[in-house]
């Protein structure tokens, strides 16, 4: 029976906490299914997450989803991306959060405008071109 530190030493090998292009990844990927895609609306096929939830209180929400966005920018400015494409990244957090902002209307463009999977499909094209060695093809990692 394995050892409460070899337990721990397992699991904290599974998380995506280096600084490596393929931890960057699958944490970029999770932070936009927590935000973008977390659940099914119930009656229907369409999924929403934390974004479109938060959205529903006015200003905080916002501002939590706005700053969330924020980190996925950072972290694909630590990957060192262009400025090009971190500006269309930004923009795209900047839309989602000022028109977010504006009552009835903001709360509905929150679940058709999905700037966090915008984000994340401009991080995955530079890390499929610069760093193939993380891409994902059906579950696996490709180059292990």
């Amino acid at each position: 029976m394995p050892t409460r530190q070899e337990q721990f030493e397992q699991f904290a090998s599974q998380l995506p906490i280096g600084r490596d292009p393929a931890s960057v990844r699958r944490r970029l990927e999770a932070m936009e299914l927590i935000l973008e895609r977390a659940m099914v609306v119930p009656g229907t096929n369409y999924r929403i997450g934390l974004d479109a939830i938060a959205g529903l209180i006015p200003v905080v929400g916002d501002l939590i989803t706005a700053s969330m966005g924020a980190w996925l920018v950072w972290e694909a400015r630590n990957l060192g991306m262009s400025k090009f494409q971190l500006v269309r990244m930004a923009g795209n957090v900047a839309v989602d959060t000022a028109v977010g902002a504006i009552p009835v209307l903001g709360d509905a463009f929150d679940f058709v405008f999905r700037s966090n999977t915008r984000n994340l499909r401009i991080l995955k094209r530079y890390l499929d071109k610069h760093h193939p060695e993380t891409m994902i093809v059906e579950g696996e990692v490709i180059g292990r």
